[in-house]
Parts: C-alpha cells; structure tokens; sequence
C-alpha cells in the first residue's frame, strides 16, 4: 500500500518537475520574458530620454523666436533681413558640400 502511494507522490513529483523545467510557463519561459522585459526597458529608456529632447525643443520654439529662426535656417535655409547668402564653390564650380555624382 505504502508503495503504491509513494509511487504514485515520486511520479506526481516528477510531473511537476518536467512542466517546470520544460513547458512554456516554466523556469525557461520566466527566463524569456526577463529577457523581454530587460530588452523593453531599454527600450522605454532611450523613448524617455528621446521624448525629453523633444519636450525640450518644443518648449525652446514655444519660447523664444531665437530657436525658430535657428530651426527656419537650418532646415529651410532662410535668410534674414540685411542678411547676404554666399555659396563658395570648389575647384569644379559645384556648391561646396553638393552631392558629387
């Protein structure tokens, strides 16, 4: 009798022991989503750093005019009143910087 039960607790034991080891909500599938996690943190980290840039830069337009007009002549190539616009060229005669093709 007391064998039988034994039997029966070291098979139920085993059991358990394969679905922890093996299955996927297992050690192995704990494993993966730390991994996951870690990865996402990560993640979320430079998405925070990235969204405190851009929360910088628009309260810096929202401000002031001196970070649009910077914004205005970097991206759009404005140029002031009582402003004069060079373009040196190189050796060839193209724009210095042009796209050589």
């Amino acid at each position: 009798m007391w064998r039988v039960v034994a039997g029966i607790l070291v098979t139920l034991l085993l059991l358990l022991q394969v679905r922890l080891w093996f299955s996927p909500d297992g050690l192995r599938g704990v494993a993966q989503l730390r991994t996951q996690v870690e990865a996402q943190q990560a993640e979320n980290a430079q998405l925070t750093e990235r969204n405190r840039r851009l929360d910088a830069e628009v309260a810096d337009l929202r401000q002031g005019f001196s970070a649009l007009e910077e914004r205005a002549r970097s991206d759009l190539g404005l140029v002031g009143a009582n402003e004069t616009f060079f373009i040196y060229a190189d050796k060839r005669g193209a724009p210095a910087g042009a796209d050589e093709r």
